[in-house]
This record gives C-alpha cells, sequence and structure tokens, in this order.
C-alpha cells in the first residue's frame, strides 16, 4: 500500500507531550499517511490540560477524559493502550504514531508490530531505548523543533563541510547498515541506506546532524563519498566508501 493511501491513528498521552509542537508532530505523522484518527488522552478537569484544549478543534483532536483516581500515578496510560488495542482489532488503521516519551507504552509498540501494522514514535530524547528500539520509526521532538543559533555558533559553522564524528554519530551503525546495502561494485543507493539505518536504529534522524537529507549527510560524512546515478533523467545517488 503505498504511503499517501495510509490511514494512520495519532494517540496524543497528554500528560506526556507538549501541546506547543503539536502542528509538528500532526506533519510529521502526515509523512506516512492520512491522519485519520487524533486522540489526546488526559485528565481534562485538571488544569494541567487547560493548555491543549485550544488545540482540540483547531487541529480536530477528540479529547479522551481519563481521571486520575490515585494521586502521582499516570491513568492516562491504560485508557490509551485500551483505544489503541480496539483501533487495531477494528481494523481502522494502517498504521499508529504514539506520541510520548513514556516506556509504559513498550508492550503496546510490540504488539501493534506483531499484528505487522506500521507503528511510530514521537518523543523527547530522553525516551527510554526500550520504547524506541519497539517502533519502527522513532523520531525525537528536538529534531522537530525550529533551531536557533547564536552569533557565534553561526561563525564557526562558516568553514565546516564534514560532520564532525563525535559521541552521538554512530560509526559502527552506519558501517553494518552499509554492510547491509552494498552491491557486487561495493556501492549502495542512499535509499536503501535509509531504509536499513531505521532497520538498525528507529530513531537514526539526518536532522539529530543538522542535515536536512541522507544525500547531504553522506556527503558530509568523512570515509563515504556520494555518487550520482542519472537513469531516465532522474538521479539515484549511490554512497561508496573512500
Amino acid at each position: 500500500m503505498e504511503i499517501k493511501n495510509q490511514k494512520i491513528a495519532l494517540l496524543v498521552d497528554g500528560d506526556n507531550a507538549q501541546s506547543k509542537i503539536m502542528d509538528l508532530v500532526l506533519e510529521e505523522a502526515s509523512k506516512y499517511g492520512k491522519v485519520t484518527i487524533r486522540r489526546v488522552y488526559g485528565d481534562w478537569t485538571t488544569q494541567h490540560m487547560n493548555h491543549w484544549k485550544s488545540l482540540l478543534n483547531e487541529m480536530a483532536f477528540n479529547p479522551i477524559q481519563k481521571f486520575s483516581y490515585t494521586t502521582g500515578k499516570n491513568s492516562t496510560d491504560s485508557a490509551l493502550i485500551i483505544d489503541a488495542m480496539d483501533i487495531l482489532h477494528a481494523d481502522l488503521v494502517d498504521g499508529f504514531c504514539i506520541v510520548s516519551s513514556d516506556s509504559d507504552y513498550t508492550g503496546l509498540a510490540k504488539r501493534i508490530r506483531e499484528a505487522g501494522i506500521f507503528v511510530m514514535g514521537i518523543g523527547e530524547q530522553k525516551t527510554p531505548s526500550a520504547f524506541v528500539k519497539s517502533c519502527e520509526i522513532f523520531t525525537y521532538v528536538e529534531n522537530l523543533e525550529p533551531k536557533t543559533e547564536a552569533p557565534e555558533e553561526k561563525k564557526e559553522k562558516v568553514s565546516k563541510h564534514k560532520v564532525k564524528p563525535s559521541v552521538n554519530t554512530n560509526t559502527k551503525l552506519i558501517n553494518k547498515a552499509y554492510d547491509m546495502s552494498i552491491n557486487e561494485s561495493n556501492e549502495a543507493y542512499i535509499s536503501t541506506m535509509g531504509i536499513n539505518l531505521r532497520k538498525l536504529d528507529p530513531s537514526f534522524d539526518v536532522r539529530t546532524y543538522g542535515c536536512k537529507t541522507l544525500t547531504q549527510f553522506f556527503s558530509k560524512l568523512p570515509g563515504f563519498a556520494v555518487v550520482d546515478n542519472v537513469i531516465n533523467g532522474l538521479n539515484n545517488p549511490l554512497i561508496k566508501k573512500k
């Protein structure tokens, strides 16, 4: 099924997500299909949920009430999980997007994947790896928010032509994805690399490294070269190790 025809359920943990970036979250989820179900879960009788109310009509979200019977205990988790299972068994969508940084949704993500259904997550970089790895794709909200730079930082970037290796640049991951993707000529399609990188690490995102595309990322990454591969007027770039 083509991505544009897929139906996505966007389920938001209102106790654990930021309302101010929900337009960016909706835009990100829409890359993978048409968001037909949009729900925000929380205790709407509390002041904590007030900042969500203006977004409900603006973005066509349905508020789902879940009373907090125990102080300090997030009861939203169970409501969202039960709803997700109902949606799954009713065969209403082709995929799910769970918006939370809570590891309590790890089991839900695994169960959805076991059913052969697409599942992605959106949360903060503090999200436990168990939940991240349970999703097919996991996008950090830090990569969705516009980045502002100080004048000093802009000056430092003027002469930069490469992505500097750092603790955040997982060289082992990139090399493993490359080995999975290469052909007999020891070259790999960038599109194939992108698929395999996400298979190995659902949270891999070139935006983490200040890039907009995989081509831009690999053209700046030491040890790799991007090779043009024009077929019928379309460029399907390859990458190879230097």
